[in-house]
């Protein structure tokens, strides 16, 4: 698009007469246009702001008042005075200046210097017809000519002029002036006015502008303006905006509704809702905690098409015992930040997740609502328009209208009244819709922004029906408050645990990151939210014993998280799990080397040659060898040795030499057939029976043998009856056949197929020759043979 020079310069002598700070406003609120190469002037500032793009970006934003205020200015074909826009709405000055200071604030809608309301191009684009009104009547005269628009204007009885802009200028200033066009139309015949008031409504045949008519009623509507086409081209007469909207009556309003819906509220205090918050999100970390830790352990399959599915979904839920849409909300808000990454078809934790599991939890809550704000997706979306389920993580485009959605949602909880909440909190929703009236929904919503509110109230932005200090800091998009709250209202990570007779370690609160580990590689976890558990036992032990660790070591690591002494059954499962690991070993080997001979056996081992064998040994008698038995036979035959291999069983395994023989047999003589005696009575059969069987000619009454048959001999003229018989058997038992086919060339292809499928007038089948799915022509099939 092209931005017309005086268009431009308007809206840079309105932004040079902004203070730096509503300037910054505007770049902070269309932030595309101040990216690098940074503007350098107004001029160009002015241009970014004016790109369809960038408008298309800033339309979610708006609030329902503000685009109702936009159509509106759209619809009076911008510039317009105010007074217009103000008598169009049914409105007063001072409802109209916050649209319009909004509008502003986003440089969509400026004022020039006379006071008349600018807009930018692309924001007129963004509606096809404006208020259903329809097209302008100067863009729908800017075709006509200069004689025709002298007609139009002797017939409403202006002074035509002598140039063509004067006689467009004349018709236009008739046709905005309310009250001469309704003089106009109620002068008008009444088969001409209810053949107007059917065409804006579309219930009549649609008129075409150019053509030849003979109805009186057309000819007066198209000589008085009130029908226009453009050109003399071949489509529908309009009725322009002007005269649709004077059809409507003086008392027509444009929608406008600068005060958003109410909904009951319930009193609430300012402890009540942190509370609710602080529980809330102090979950939410656990769980994030909790299914991170299972993704590290286990890394997340994904799918070939890419994204988590349903069945691995299900699994994390069930290892953490969470429901689905917390599962994805974590996943998705980890992701974010960085905290899981994929690598080889798995979604696995990365090198920022250690950093971030040993933070506090006010820490970690912050760094996953910060992610959560900045998503361009509802986490919680399951399923699509057509009702498919959604994989989590798909790394889909980002969506406008959700973050639309969320902004609109903080912002409808943030006007509520001071210290009142939403009785219902789906109420929430249709307040959403006034905010953002772009704003996307979930398919799977059954109230207006369900899933969305869940959402917030998983992660404590949203209790009771009232934003949290959480919801405001992120609201305010003010990353220091945010984490001043979570440090003030969410409980500091703890690093002392409780141990108790019952071998069981409890937790309350959360719990550092290095206890967590500790706790994880000496026990089980056996539960996690506001209090951790875990249970110690051999397996458990034996898995710390197993990764290095020493019983004192894992008795000091203990005491040092305990306050006094650890329990004596603690100590004494730990002393008896040490004193049984490690009294079998297994070792990996490729054979064993075993004699009575002791010395017999050392000297092998001390032997400089035989040392490529890798051998060790681990008995009197016995010798762990590296090397696979074939060759280890080998070399210590070589060297003078006289070794002999085992089965599996023990015994000695004998070697014969192997004879070679021919494994084909001689083919045996080809036997003839038996003769048999035919049936009696066929040789009078044959003689008393024509020659050729009659062909079916369903008009005679000789019918097909099957439907398949009568719809290839419709289409295959090429073919004889028992081409066509045996094609159609091919078709009914999926066998191959060989065809004989005329491509378009002109060429004579043979090809093997299979697989066929009829679909008149073309057979599908895959083509042994170009190894692929083909179609044939059934027309251009000369011949058909068996395979």
């Amino acid at each position: 698009m092209v931005i017309g020079s005086s268009h431009g310069s308007v809206l840079t002598r309105w932004l040079r007469t902004l203070d730096a700070g509503r300037l910054q406003g505007v770049l902070d609120t269309r932030a595309d246009c101040a990216r690098p190469p940074e503007p350098r002037t107004l001029g160009e500032l002015a241009d970014r702001l004016q790109r369809p793009g960038s408008v298309a970006r800033a339309l979610p934003l708006l609030s329902r008042p503000c685009l109702q205020v936009a159509e509106a200015l759209a619809a009076l074909g911008a510039p317009a005075p105010r007074t217009e826009l103000e008598s169009l709405l049914g409105t007063d000055a001072a409802r109209l200046d916050t649209a319009l200071c909004t509008l502003g604030g986003h440089a969509l809608v400026w004022p020039g210097p006379d006071g008349v309301l600018h807009m930018a191009a692309a924001l007129r684009d963004a509606w096809e017809t404006p208020l259903g009104l329809g097209t302008g009547l100067d863009e729908l005269l800017s075709g006509t000519t200069s004689d025709a628009l002298r007609r139009i204007a002797t017939t409403l009885g202006l002074a035509p002029g002598t140039k063509k802009r004067e006689r467009l200028a004349a018709v236009l200033d008739h046709h905005r002036d309310p009250d001469r066009l309704r003089a106009l139309l109620d002068s008008a015949p009444p088969r001409a006015l209810d053949l107007l008031e059917r065409t804006v409504r579309r219930d009549r045949t649609p008129i075409m502008f150019g053509s030849v008519t003979e109805d009186p009623a057309e000819r007066w509507l198209w000589e008085r303006a009130l029908l226009v086409g453009r050109g003399w081209s071949m489509e529908p007469a309009r009725v322009p905006a002007e005269v649709t909207r004077a059809l409507r009556g003086p008392s027509w309003h444009a929608p406008f509704d600068p005060v958003p819906p109410e909904l009951p509220f319930v009193s609430l205090t300012a402890s009540d809702v942190e509370s609710d918050a602080a529980a809330a999100a102090a979950s939410f970390t656990g769980q994030a905690g909790a299914l991170l830790r299972e993704c590290a352990a286990r890394p997340v399959t994904a799918l070939k098409s890419g994204g988590v599915g349903a069945r691995e979904l299900a699994r994390l839920g069930k290892a953490i015992g969470c429901d689905e849409p917390v599962v994805r909300l974590v996943l998705e808000t980890a992701y974010a930040a960085g905290l899981l990454a994929y690598e080889q078809r798995a979604l696995s934790v990365t090198e920022a997740y250690d950093g971030w599991a040993g933070a506090d939890p006010a820490d970690q809550f912050a760094s996953l609502l910060h992610a959560w704000w900045l998503l361009g997706l509802t986490p919680s979306g399951s399923r699509d328009e057509a009702g498919k389920a959604l994989p989590a993580v798909g790394r889909t485009s980002p969506c406008a209208g959700c973050l639309a959605a969320r902004q609109g949602l903080l912002t409808a909880a943030g006007g509520l009244p001071a210290a009142h909440g939403a009785r219902n909190p789906a109420d929430l929703g249709p307040l959403v819709t006034w905010h953002r009236p772009l704003a996307h929904e979930l398919p799977q919503d059954t109230t207006p922004f369900a899933g969305l509110i869940r959402e917030v109230e998983l992660l404590g932005l949203l209790a009771r029906g009232a934003l949290s200090p959480f919801g405001a800091a992120v609201l305010h998009d003010n990353e220091d408050l945010l984490h001043t709250h979570a440090r003030r209202l969410l409980p500091g990570a703890t690093s002392r645990t409780r141990i108790g007779a019952d071998l069981t370690a409890v937790v309350m609160g959360t719990p550092t990151g290095r206890l967590a580990a500790l706790l994880d590689s000496l026990a089980d976890r056996e539960a996690h939210g506001t209090a951790s558990v875990w249970r110690f036992g051999p397996s458990s032990l034996r898995r710390a014993l197993d990764a290095g660790r020493t019983p004192a070591e894992i008795q000091a690591a203990l005491s040092d998280t305990v306050d006094g002494q650890l329990p004596q059954t603690l100590t004494y499962l730990i002393a008896d799990t040490a004193r049984k690991h490690g009294r079998l070993r297994l070792a990996t080997t490729a054979c064993v080397i075993h004699s009575n001979d002791t010395a017999l056996l050392a000297e092998i081992a001390a032997h400089r040659t035989l040392s490529r064998l890798g051998l060790r040994s681990i008995a009197p008698g016995v010798l762990l060898c590296r090397t696979p038995l074939p060759e280890a036979l080998d070399a210590l035959r070589t060297e003078g040795y006289a070794p002999v291999a085992e089965s599996e069983d023990g015994a000695v395994r004998l070697e014969r030499p192997r004879q070679t023989r021919a494994t084909q047999l001689r083919p045996r003589p080809r036997q003839h057939p038996r003769h048999t005696a035919p049936p009696p009575g066929l040789a009078l059969r044959l003689l008393s029976a024509p020659d050729r069987e009659p062909h079916p000619d369903p008009g005679r009454g000789v019918p097909f043998q099957s439907d398949t048959e009568e719809i290839l001999a419709g289409y295959a003229k090429a073919l004889n009856l028992t081409d066509i018989r045996q094609l159609a058997h091919a078709i009914h038992e999926h066998e191959p056949l060989t065809l004989e086919y005329l491509a378009v060339s002109g060429n004579r292809t043979i090809r093997t197929v299979s697989e066929l499928e009829l679909d008149p007038p073309l057979l599908s089948a895959y083509c042994h020759l170009r190894e692929d799915q083909r179609v044939f022509t059934l027309s251009r099939i000369q011949a058909v043979m068996p395979t």
